[in-house]
């Protein structure tokens, strides 16, 4: 067996170092308190829809799926998997999570809407939680992301989208969201197409 065989980082060995850490502590383990050694590239890449690859193919447990979602960090515009002893890069297409559904409570400038994403996460979008929309400057197509925590944002899904558009208002020229007092604007109300 190889040196670099030996040495280069697997799935396997960072799965075992996150659940080691996991069981050390509830919640979300501290990632951003953690600065081991770049261990090189994974073979790991999360596509727009969400679904984890690992060499190539999708991961079918999403138990497997959650545990290295947890350990996940963003560093500038790179992604890594990130365990006391090791950090490793993988390659995300968009964003690494995908916001599947959404909660609506009150009304107006009380409303609050909380996403859930397809690892299970939930988050309450609002000043520590912004709804940003980018638009595809050829087709014009939006993009819509919720920032679900240090620096990590769920792409929200096209049916979550359309339900956020018809509870929509516009405000100050805009149309666009409240959740937790803080309005997030989708598009100016002058470009918005109206039936």
């Amino acid at each position: 067996m190889s040196k670099e065989s030996i040495t280069s980082p697997s799935a396997e060995g960072i799965a075992a170092s996150a659940s080691a850490a996991r069981a050390k502590g509830r919640g979300l383990p501290p990632v951003h308190l953690w600065n081991p050694p770049f261990c090189g590239d994974l073979d790991m890449r999360i596509a727009r829809d969400g679904t984890w690859f690992y060499l190539g193919t999708p991961i079918g447990r999403p138990e497997l799926v959650r545990l290295f979602s947890t350990i996940l960090r963003r560093d500038g515009d790179k992604y890594f998997l990130v365990t006391p002893v090791e950090k490793v890069g993988i390659t995300v297409d968009d964003a690494p999570f995908v916001a599947v559904d959404f909660e609506v409570a009150g009304a107006g400038e009380t409303q609050e809407l909380r996403f859930e994403t397809n690892v299970g996460d939930h988050v309450t979008a609002g000043p520590d939680h912004p709804i940003r929309v980018t638009r595809d400057p050829e087709t014009g197509e939006p993009s819509p992301y919720v920032l679900l925590r240090a620096n990590l944002e769920a792409l929200i899904d096209r049916k979550s989208f359309y339900r956020l558009v018809d509870i929509g208002t516009d405000h100050e020229g805009w149309f666009g969201l409240w959740s937790s007092g803080a309005f997030f604007g989708v598009i100016p109300s002058d470009e918005l197409p109206r039936d």
